[in-house]
């Protein structure tokens, strides 16, 4: 019994590091966590892995529609010339298969305005667009 209970404990523990498949507060995940906490530590590689296979990435004035490989290395300069020291979201909304969040990048000399939009598919959650600017 008592090893059931490890197995299925480590069973939940898996599910709930995966993306767009576990639950959060009142039965509603909140994928906005995860992805937070890939954004604070400037991880451009596990950030990358809820981008969509195509979206639109916006930095400063430059807006690109591109593949999520592409995504990634922009994410990951962008990153490499500003290593994030925290970020935090301040407004969460959503309707249907579509959430957004905008949140408050500070790296070490600017703060940048970020906002992303998610949409829910069958593989889960995926970002379609990001776009960061530079907040005055």
């Amino acid at each position: 019994m008592e090893r059931s209970l490890k197995i299925i404990a480590l069973s939940l523990g898996l599910l709930l590091a995966l993306p767009g498949i576990a639950s959060a507060q009142n039965g509603e995940y909140d994928v906005f966590v995860p992805i937070s906490k890939y954004i604070s530590q400037g991880d451009a590689e596990s950030f990358s892995a809820w981008f969509a296979d195509n979206l639109d990435v916006s930095i400063g004035s430059r807006s690109n529609n591109c593949s999520k490989n592409q995504a990634r290395q922009i994410v990951k300069g962008f990153f490499e010339n500003n290593p994030p020291r925290s970020f935090s979201i301040s407004h969460t909304a959503g309707k249907g298969n579509m959430k957004y969040a905008i949140g408050t990048l500070k790296t070490g000399g600017e703060t940048f305005l970020l906002t992303l939009f998610v949409n829910i598919d069958g593989a889960g959650y995926k970002i379609q667009h990001l776009k960061i600017e530079t907040m005055p």
